[in-house]
């Protein structure tokens, strides 16, 4: 069986998404219509940038989401058979919306207006103080745990990508102790390029805002299982679905345990479906030693390769 996940923010770059939009339709369609919806010109930042506007969160979570249904939509018109196989969809942070269009839960404009909402406050809470996440690798979740616990002010994991890699949320000076202290224990430490600690408590007015806005949308009963890396299992039903988005901005990302959940029920094929392989590493790494295999998706050549290799994994 397959599982489709979907990447959220870090997974940008210039000219993303470029490939598929100059070369299919359907790519072309959702590209176009994500402008006219949201009013942001996606095409020219994903093409060209700059690299700055892009990476704005009021910017780039529109643009990576664009991208990540444009290439779902390639693949569900160049590739339709595939779908009978396609068991779970997921998403990380972000991809979470993604995934819930792809799950037929929201539509096209519920998804990317959602997106756009979420950008906005977002970025206006998170510049009400100084805060902000890092990377944490090769350190256990033992001795960040620690650390963590041992922080003056608010400091939280917000993360679990792998057993290898964690993201630590929070406000400053203490995001940057906790970060300095990891690094002294031969972690490796990297900030990430984001506007603030997002995925802690740090988010809790943003997703208050954000919660009224998604009331407003039409929460259908999901046509492929969705799992949540809110609470990392599978999430049956509209009503379910929208309660654990409500708290999805203030919640930590539960990747490790998303995708054991789907290893356990039967997915062996993991398609990483938009921009870079970050998932794709991610998934390796947690389940190391263990037979699965990974793809993504993101122009004809690693659409071309996909189509040709994945059915001897079937």
């Amino acid at each position: 069986m397959i599982a489709f996940v979907f990447p959220g923010q870090g997974s940008q770059y210039l000219g993303m998404g470029k490939d598929f939009y100059e070369n299919y339709l359907e790519a072309q369609t959702i590209f176009e219509k994500a402008e006219k919806i949201t009013g942001i010109p996606v095409k020219a930042l994903s093409f060209e940038g700059p690299l700055e506007e892009l990476t704005k969160t009021e910017n780039l979570q529109v643009c990576i989401t664009t991208v990540n249904l444009a290439c779902f939509e390639v693949i569900k018109n160049q590739f339709g058979e595939i779908l009978s196989k396609l068991r779970f969809v997921a998403g990380h942070s972000l991809g979470e919306f993604s995934a819930l269009y792809a799950a037929g839960v929201l539509t096209l404009e519920e998804a990317l207006l959602a997106v756009k909402d979420r950008g906005r406050v977002m970025g206006e809470v998170g510049s009400s103080k100084p805060s902000g996440m890092y990377a944490v690798i090769n350190l256990s979740l033992e001795k960040l745990e620690e650390l963590v616990k041992s922080a003056e002010g608010l400091v939280v994991i917000s993360n679990y990508n792998s057993p290898n890699q964690f993201v630590i949320s929070g406000e400053e000076p203490y995001l940057t102790e906790v970060a300095e202290k990891a690094k002294a224990l031969s972690a490796k430490v990297v900030r990430l390029k984001v506007s603030a600690g997002f995925h802690s408590p740090l988010m809790e007015r943003a997703q208050q805002v954000f919660t009224e806005f998604l009331k407003t949308l039409h929460w259908s009963e999901p046509k492929v299982s969705f799992i949540s890396a809110v609470t990392g299992k599978e999430e049956t039903s509209a009503t379910s679905i929208f309660e654990v988005m409500t708290k999805q901005i203030v919640s930590p990302v539960r990747w490790i345990s998303a995708v054991e959940y789907m290893y356990e029920k039967g997915v062996k094929i993991f398609v990483e479906v938009g921009p870079k392989k970050v998932l794709c590493g991610l998934i390796s790494q947690i389940l190391k030693d263990k037979e699965h295999k990974v793809f993504n998706v993101e122009d004809r050549g690693t659409l071309e390769q996909f189509s040709k290799e994945v059915w001897a994994f079937l």
